[in-house]
């Protein structure tokens, strides 16, 4: 049977976290035991606590692949978003953000005692970004929310790594897969993080060699890990056969793709001034799936993404601020 045309580009499965972004000093970090430049996983009484004695802060929707479906936003590619927020203030700024870019959002909150998501973000004078996370909400998100109509509507289903290590997400993901496999679309996965990585390898490579992903983005330390080699060539060859795309980024060497056993190389788009690198894979991941999705060949989605990352490293935070589709005019032109 032929699949029928999407509706949708991308539908992303992934964390609803907040960003809380706010300027601080050396003190307020030894005030609170805050290792300067690290980020730390916290739970419910610190964020509450954190949170009341942070300076004021600029709150912006964040997570892995809801920063992707930004960046695929920019672009003009139609998407949708599946994630857990509570009935909480900073759940409504989630899903504020997320429909204002035109997203799709429609995971209904969650009720009870377990807050939206939260990452409290400290920037000391010296640029040095501080994170404390705390991941609430965006645990539980139960199979039983996905949208599966919307999931089999899309051409892509894209999901987020890091979501992978709390059970219930683990399930719906699994879910997701079938139904977007059942209606003949494309699965992207990124790797997010070797953390994630050392803790679910055999799922992952399970994934892999049964054929169920499309699209596998990573870092070179990501697929290095992956592989458990310290070659990056040779991580590459390990996976190659296996993933129809296979993209991986690094740093600033570029970016590299396998693509039906043909390797693709592009340079690292030039930045004048990196002042923050949050977000740079979410947004390669978001131009390099922009331009696939476009028709465009694999030097050109490679080129693409590297643009749009190279974008988002010369601001503060992990949203697009310029117009990416000038970029990726001017790109092509």
């Amino acid at each position: 049977m032929t699949a029928s045309a999407p509706t949708l580009d991308v539908v992303a499965i992934g964390n609803a976290i907040v960003d809380v972004l706010a300027r601080s000093d050396d003190a307020f970090l030894a005030q609170h035991a805050l290792t300067k430049g690290g980020m730390q996983l916290i739970d419910a009484a610190m964020a509450e606590s954190l949170y009341a004695d942070m300076p004021q802060a600029k709150e912006i929707s964040g997570g892995s692949a809801a920063n992707t479906l930004a960046g695929l936003a920019a672009l003009g590619k139609k998407c949708g978003f599946i994630g857990q927020v509570n009935d909480d203030q900073l759940g409504d700024v989630f899903a504020h953000d997320v429909h204002a870019l035109g997203i799709r959002f429609d995971t209904p909150a969650m009720q009870g005692d377990v807050p939206t998501a939260r990452c409290l973000i400290l920037v000391t004078p010296d640029a040095q970004r501080t994170m404390n996370t705390f991941l609430g909400a965006s645990q539980f998100l139960p199979e039983a929310a996905l949208d599966l109509d919307m999931i089999r509507s899309a051409g892509i289903l894209y999901l987020e790594g890091y979501l992978w290590d709390p059970e219930q997400p683990r399930a719906a993901m699994r879910a997701a897969i079938d139904a977007a496999r059942g209606a003949g679309r494309k699965v992207a996965f990124t790797l997010s993080d070797n953390f994630v990585i050392d803790r679910h390898r055999a799922d992952f490579i399970d994934l892999i060699d049964q054929g169920l992903i499309d699209i596998l983005f990573s870092n070179e330390g990501e697929i290095q890990s992956l592989g458990q080699v310290d070659d990056f060539d040779a991580a590459l060859a390990r996976f190659a056969d296996k993933v129809p795309v296979l993209v991986s980024t690094r740093s600033e060497k570029g970016a590299v793709a396998v693509v039906d056993g043909v390797r693709y190389e592009a340079p690292a788009a030039p930045v004048s001034q990196i002042i923050d690198t949050t977000g740079a894979g979410d947004l390669f991941a978001a131009g390099f799936l922009a331009a696939h999705i476009e028709g465009r060949d694999v030097a050109d989605c490679l080129r693409l993404g590297a643009a749009a990352a190279a974008e988002v490293i010369s601001h503060w935070g992990a949203r697009p601020e310029a117009d990416l589709v000038v970029i990726r005019d001017q790109l092509f032109a």
